[in-house]
């Protein structure tokens, strides 16, 4: 292991991600080194590294969404994992869906494997999105929370012409801040009432779940997106939960204050966004609903409860249907061009 990746190295074996009062702590990123240009940063290549991601999990398809959104497809490749876990001892990630039941390019079964090729002890969960150089078959970035700004930045050689700028410069402070509040209110919101451990803790998590969203179904009813006409980064970083919320959140981790189609301004907002290349083409809800409700990422009691009946509903026609957001822009366009 060379240097750079020693100072972005986080000590997985005393990861315990339910703290005492029962609230749910997730694990951090454990391989953090930047792209960039600069010594010891992950250098930027065409054809080096194979994104690895499982449909079911928001924080691998904002990364997806965003590397659809700016061209970069032909950048860097695919590999996609089963929505069900595997049965095993610990928790992995299986690559069950191509033939073989190995990722054709990194010959893998499972996630775990790149990970181990960096440190044979790890023992923290292995997570998507995982960045993987294709030659040395080893995860080099599994930092999802900065991942999308590596692709929106430091990637932008790879752009295609006129690519969206997602985040824009004059932006970043506020992008930054507001996505720091969407994490820990909404995206990690919704976990930390599923997984809570007692019922302080998942009441807690849900006021404050529910309270974020008010917030920002206001500031959606006279804006277009979260930064006025044109998607940003934090756009993504919602819709990834939002388009979630009804399908799976609701029933399987317990969000049951409203769905997302009972706030007018969230759900036209939400339609405004599926109906865009790169986010609706880019969801798959058979694959997260077979995740959240008969994958065994839940107790064996939990599992018991559900009868591993997958749910018929709900209906997501309206998802298609006219969301008039257009009122709210200046410009019909929901992108702001480079």
């Amino acid at each position: 292991m060379n240097q750079s990746n020693k100072e972005n190295f986080v000590d997985t074996k005393s990861v315990k991600e339910i703290k005492a009062d029962g609230s749910f702590n997730r694990q951090v990123n454990r391989f953090t080194t930047p792209f960039g240009t600069s010594e010891g940063e992950l250098p930027v290549e065409a054809g080096r590294y194979r994104l690895l991601w499982s449909a079911v999990c928001p924080w691998a398809h904002r990364s997806i969404i965003v590397r659809k959104v700016l061209g970069l497809e032909d950048v860097i490749s695919l590999g996609t994992a089963s929505p069900m876990r595997p049965n095993l001892p610990h928790v992995d990630w299986e690559f069950s869906l191509d033939e073989g039941g190995v990722d054709p390019v990194l010959g893998i079964r499972f996630l775990s494997e790149v990970y181990k090729n960096v440190d044979a002890d790890y023992e923290g969960r292995p997570t998507v999105p995982a960045i993987v150089d294709i030659k040395e078959r080893k995860v080099v970035n599994n930092d999802y929370f900065k991942l999308t700004n590596y692709f929106e930045t430091v990637w932008a050689p790879f752009h295609k012409e006129n690519a969206p700028d997602l985040y824009p410069e004059d932006l970043r402070e506020e992008i930054d801040a507001l996505n720091h509040v969407i994490f820990h209110d909404v995206n990690n919101g919704v976990y930390k009432c599923g997984f809570a451990q007692t019922q302080e803790a998942y009441e807690q998590a849900y006021d404050t779940l529910f309270t974020r969203l008010d917030d920002l179904e206001k500031r959606l009813s006279n804006q277009r997106f979260l930064f006025g006409d044109f998607i940003t980064d934090s756009d993504v970083r919602f819709y990834a939960t939002l388009i979630r919320f009804d399908v799976a959140y609701y029933s399987a981790f317990k969000t049951n204050r409203n769905r997302i189609i009972d706030f007018p301004n969230l759900w036209g907002y939400l339609c405004d966004l599926y109906q865009t290349e790169g986010f609706g083409d880019t969801t798959d809800f058979h694959a997260i609903k077979v995740h959240y409700h008969l994958s065994n990422h839940l107790s064996s009691d939990d599992q018991k409860g559900h009868n591993n009946i997958l749910p018929k509903g709900p209906d997501l026609s309206g998802l298609l249907s006219q969301h008039n957001r257009l009122r709210l822009s200046q410009t019909d366009s929901k992108f702001l061009i480079n």
